[in-house]
């Protein structure tokens, strides 16, 4: 049986070969003229999802430094593994790149057979953003706090069904986690990303959903579903008043997720710095800011080497999260 040591050993000797990656001379490619034409962002969930619109909003800046567009092809489904392996398998030539949240190094956590790594087929290009999850329910909801959604659990076993953006998405551990630490029963119910999910709640199939920021603020904002708690240990900026669950009677509760660009095993080195660049400079502008603000977002903008640390870093959390929640494909 595979030990958490030899788990960590072996994300370190792979992301030292994603790092080397990034270093090696790309003698003879053709970078000098990137871009050239269009380039193809993949998002692997439908369109209003919080991976679309923190990905979408940079997207459109980018390519004005670039000064070639960024087509967003939105490729749902099977938890974004369907739009990550297209990219895991397009041409390394800058042309494609994978705009994904952190369910990208979660997922064969929870699927062991995937078609693609996570590491070695792809080098990172940026983290876009840290994001805290927001607990919601429908406005017409009587449960007005953390205390009132366990207490409701307890009295009801079997009436709460909490919806997520996918299997292994950060929103679904949140979820499992919070049943652990609560001692009460929820059914899970996975979507192909938030849009559909935040739909069935506001329409009532669903009970509740620990939802990214940027998706679940204009419902909240339009009185359409009602923020419970935020997953983070810290408050977030945009719902100051909101209190978090470890202050509601679970403390070490701490629950985020992450946003960033991943190109294709192989893409030269000079190209993905450019990409970089362009989502470094695109992230500083005010627009931006102002607008992953109100999505509830913290820029971040880090080198690919620094994204290569990370998602390593990543996956060894969240290995831990899925071994202790149990989270299974369903």
């Amino acid at each position: 049986m595979t030990t958490a040591l030899q788990v960590k050993r072996g994300l370190a000797f792979a992301l030292l070969g994603c790092v080397s990656a990034l270093l090696l001379p790309c003698a003879a490619q053709p970078v000098d003229s990137y871009p050239s034409k269009p380039i193809r962002m993949v998002v692997p969930y439908p369109p209003g999802g919080p991976t679309d619109l923190t990905a979408r909003v940079v997207a459109a800046e980018m390519g004005k430094t670039l000064g070639q567009s960024i087509v967003v092809d939105n490729r749902p489904g099977a938890s974004g593994m369907i739009g990550a392996e297209m990219v895991a398998r397009a041409e390394p030539d800058g042309y494609t790149f994978l705009a994904n949240a952190s369910l990208h190094v979660i997922n064969q956590f929870i699927y062991p057979d995937m078609r693609f790594d996570a590491l070695k087929d792809f080098v990172p290009i940026t983290q876009l953003a840290a994001v805290p999850l927001v607990l919601v329910v429908p406005e017409s909801s009587p449960i007005k706090s953390v205390k009132d959604l366990v207490e409701y659990g307890r009295k009801n076993p079997g009436k709460l069904n909490f919806g997520s953006s996918g299997n292994a998405s950060a929103p679904h551990l949140a979820g499992e986690s919070f049943k652990i630490v609560a001692g009460i029963e929820m059914q899970h119910v996975p979507y192909k990303g938030s849009a559909p999910a935040l739909a069935d709640l506001v329409g009532g199939q669903i009970q509740l959903i620990f939802d990214s920021m940027p998706s679940a603020m204009p419902f909240i904002k339009a009185g359409k579903l009602r923020a419970i708690a935020v997953t983070t240990s810290r408050r977030a900026a945009a719902l100051p008043d909101l209190p978090t669950i470890a202050e509601s009677g679970f403390p070490g509760f701490d629950i985020a997720t992450w946003y960033g660009y991943w190109a294709p095993k192989g893409t030269p080195a000079p190209i993905v710095a450019r990409l970089r660049d362009a989502a470094a400079q695109a992230l500083k502008l005010p627009l931006v800011i102002e607008q992953y603000s109100q999505m509830g977002a913290e820029p971040v903008g880090s080198t690919p080497a620094e994204f290569a640390a990370y998602n390593a870093s990543e996956m060894i959390k969240w290995e831990e999260i899925v071994r202790k929640s149990g989270a299974k494909a369903n």
